[in-house]
């Protein structure tokens, strides 16, 4: 059997591999889930019931997306016991999709914890192969923990079953999904794990995109189905371009400049991976969002315009301001080019009272800070070439 080792952090054009995006295209099942789920909540007026189940799904869910992410990119040998054991892994995660409906609607987390325990197993069996073949007592130790890290936590999600549904199981939930976030900052104390700046940059952008993608996917058939039951397009249209407009605006804020540089150690890198779980999880939001706008303008649920227009408006302004907070103060220049997603969020969030037009205003910001983004840098990149040049 060929030994896995760690690969190198400075390894040139690392890039996700097909099992990487196989495994990536799993999840969307799993994310269109929780979504479907969510619009239910909101569409009915069950807005703490509906935020509560998707919050705890979306983590399971991205949680087992982190743990294989970051695995890879420091372990990936790509032999046939390696994609065998991923391929394991992608069944967990189907698994855990099934069971998401029970998990969001009844708070049953039987069929999600099963598909966990696939998961953990296999992930599990690969750290104690990295241990098994690591270069130093270090790695050994640092590997060794993980794998620990894993069943400990594992087990207790399986107690969480055993606990009654209500508030205690709710401080149980909180504090798994605390251990489970400490785990790798307790594995690699005294050792790092080689995982490559590139590589997990790009891993990211592509999950980013995937749900971005089913938020067009989402929105895209909830127009439809209302067309098709009620030929409402003059309310449907100013909907749809707003969304539209929304989400485009998404992903050129999010690639508008490269991350990987900023992510030199450990302190950088987890803060703005788990910094994700609120990215995704807004970007899967406006797409369920939409579906509840869409719902409420053509009379079938029972909320207000508002809060069907909030459905939208306020996971676009966390997006836009998690973006900043992660990636794009990192990069900017001046104060004028550093306030324009903080403004634009709080924007987006004032068009939640403009009415039956407040998805078309929230895509019209949208629109606005990408172009005012755009021009701002172009306006300071030629005065830096001016003082470059000595003519500034």
């Amino acid at each position: 059997m060929p030994r896995m080792t760690a690969r190198s952090r400075h390894e040139h054009h690392r890039a996700s591999t097909p099992l990487e995006l196989f495994f990536d295209l799993c999840f969307v099942v799993a994310v269109a889930q929780a979504g479907a789920r969510l619009v239910h909540s909101l569409a009915e007026g069950h807005l703490g019931a509906g935020l509560a189940g998707y919050t705890a799904v979306f983590f399971a869910i991205w949680w087992a997306w982190m743990n294989f992410t970051w695995f890879a990119s420091a372990y990936d040998s790509d032999d046939v016991l390696y994609r065998v054991v991923t391929l394991v892994q992608i069944t967990g995660v189907l698994i855990l999709a099934a069971g998401v409906p029970r998990a969001f609607d009844d708070r049953d987390f039987t069929v999600c914890v099963i598909g966990y325990i696939v998961i953990r197993l296999a992930l599990t069996s690969q750290w104690l192969r990295a241990a098994r073949n690591a270069a130093d007592p270090g790695e050994r130790g640092m590997a060794l923990r993980y794998a620990a890290g894993l069943v400990v936590c594992q087990l207790g999600w399986v107690g969480l079953l055993f606990v009654p549904v209500g508030t205690a199981r709710s401080l149980v939930f909180v504090a798994l999904a605390l251990a489970e976030v400490a785990v790798p900052v307790i594995a690699e104390r005294d050792a790092q794990s080689t995982w490559h700046p590139h590589h997990i940059a790009e891993r990211y952008g592509l999950f980013t995109l995937i749900v971005l993608g089913e938020t067009v996917a989402a929105a895209t058939v909830a127009v439809q189905e209302a067309l098709d039951e009620h030929e409402a397009l003059g309310e449907l249209l100013p909907l749809a371009g707003g969304g539209l407009l929304i989400v485009f605006a998404a992903w050129w804020i999010y690639f508008a400049v490269p991350i990987a540089g900023h992510l030199v150690s450990n302190r950088q890198a987890f803060a703005w991976g788990y910094g994700h779980f609120v990215i995704l999880g807004s970007a899967a939001a406006i797409g369920a969002g939409m579906e509840v706008a869409v719902e409420q303008a053509v009379g079938k649920a029972h909320i207000s315009t508002a809060a069907a227009s909030a459905a939208v408006t306020v996971p676009a302004a966390l997006f836009m301001i998690t973006v900043w907070a992660l990636h794009s103060r990192h990069f900017k220049r001046t104060t004028a080019q550093q306030l324009v997603l903080p403004v634009s969020a709080a924007a987006t969030l004032a068009c939640t009272f403009a009415g039956h037009a407040a998805v078309l205003a929230a895509g019209l910001v949208a629109a606005a800070t990408v172009a005012t983004g755009v021009a701002l840098t172009a306006r300071d990149g030629e005065g830096e070439g001016r003082r470059v040049d000595g003519h500034g």
